[in-house]
């Protein structure tokens, strides 16, 4: 399971010419706020896609995850927090809170994807947007990812060192 975080979540691509944004700048100050919000909650692997060319509902797609339910739904509500206290952004729609296991917010302009980081392996939204280009994102964004990898493989170490044996 961890090789499939790594192989959907780090995908670097040199840009190219066909990866050009066109997400509007309100959509980039929208997302650009919306993962530093994610980031300052502890959110792994934020990542931001341009989806306006495919897509004519939205501009962008902003993706985070986190390794348990309560993460999952104080990153939401940060998110919507600090959209609304800052540009005045409220959701028109919000869905998933009851499980928190995936919650999206959808801001018209932008929607965000918070999920739990075994909904955000078998989904793998990033295989599905892989082709539209990637939103630069604020550095404290950006040092998020591989945090989930990171995450479980600390949670593997400490439960070998729990029941005494290796995997």
């Amino acid at each position: 399971m961890a090789s499939a975080v790594r192989e959907t979540l780090d995908v670097n691509r040199p840009p190219t010419e066909s990866l050009v944004v066109t997400a509007t700048d309100r959509s980039l100050e929208l997302v650009n706020t919306a993962a530093q919000a994610a980031a300052d909650k502890l959110a792994h692997d934020v990542i931001a896609y341009d989806v306006s060319d495919v897509l004519s509902i939205t501009d962008a797609f902003l993706l985070a995850s986190a390794p348990n339910d309560r993460q999952v739904k104080s990153i939401v509500d940060e998110i919507e927090e600090r959209l609304s206290k800052e540009l005045g952004a409220k959701p028109v729609r919000r869905e998933g809170d009851r499980e928190a296991r995936w919650v999206l917010l959808d801001y018209v302009d932008i929607v965000v994807h918070v999920q739990h980081s075994e909904e955000r392996v078998f989904y793998a939204l990033e295989r599905l947007w892989k082709d539209c280009p990637e939103l630069e994102l604020p550095a404290d964004a950006k040092a998020t990812r591989g945090k989930a990898q990171e995450h479980a493989e600390l949670r593997a170490a400490e439960d070998d060192a729990e029941f005494g044996e290796p995997r």
